[in-house]
């Protein structure tokens, strides 16, 4: 896939675009310096009054506006009060967006290390999505940031640290062996929007960055 048919696809539903992020490279640049990441689990969250689980369900608030476009942005939040989570908005005419939940890292894992507490949990250190977001340094004042999408480039380098914070998303390699793919209910959403109705998690298979699942409370049909 080249960058271009990528950033086509952020026009689409969250959905069509979730599958696709799985394998692209994320590099986020801050003054500290710059994490790569490949990602390998993602959920899409639909548009406003379809989808229960997503933030644009009920309409804009200053908190989710970002969601409402324009598409190729980030939307960030503060999950229980705790975890910056990192979404990429998609489809902006319907609200919709898309969850980075766990990746690999590809360089810097030094300073994500640093980030998540100066422990290197292996292949678990960035598996959900607020380890994701702590290892790659994101913060509230970075909702709304443009995301720059480029063709993959094996020879590209981070920028230097204290730059301006960037968000740069790469197809895979296109010499790369892809994971296979599979999907199924999101993590930990409650009431239908939990359930096999919205089977919009993504991830790669056997990956072991992959975060583990639970099911939300009150989900039909979890048990």
């Amino acid at each position: 896939m080249s960058a271009s048919e990528l950033k086509t696809l952020f026009d689409a539903h969250a959905a069509d675009l979730a599958p696709a992020l799985l394998g692209c490279e994320l590099t986020v640049t801050t003054a500290r310096g710059s994490v790569t990441v490949r990602l390998t689990e993602v959920e899409a969250y639909g548009d406003q009054g379809e989808d229960p689980g997503a933030h644009s369900y009920t309409g804009r608030t200053a908190r989710n506006a970002s969601l409402f476009g324009p598409p190729r942005h980030a939307y960030v939040y503060l999950s229980y009060g705790i975890h910056m989570c990192l979404n990429l908005v998609a489809n902006a005419e319907g609200a919709g967006g898309v969850l980075l939940r766990a990746g690999e890292i590809l360089a810097g894992r030094e300073l994500a290390v640093e980030r998540r507490g100066g422990k290197d949990t292996g292949s678990k250190l960035l598996s959900g999505p607020g380890r994701l977001g702590q290892g790659l340094g994101v913060t509230l004042p970075m909702d709304g940031t443009a995301l720059q999408i480029a063709d993959y480039d094996p020879d590209f380098l981070p920028p230097p640290p204290n730059t301006e914070v960037s968000f740069r998303l790469t197809p895979p390699d296109p010499q790369a062996v892809q994971e296979p793919i599979v999907s199924g209910p999101r993590v930990g959403v409650s009431g239908i929007g939990g359930s096999s109705a919205f089977p919009w998690r993504f991830w790669c298979a056997q990956n072991s960055s992959v975060s583990a699942y639970r099911p939300g409370k009150n989900v039909p049909g979890a048990g």
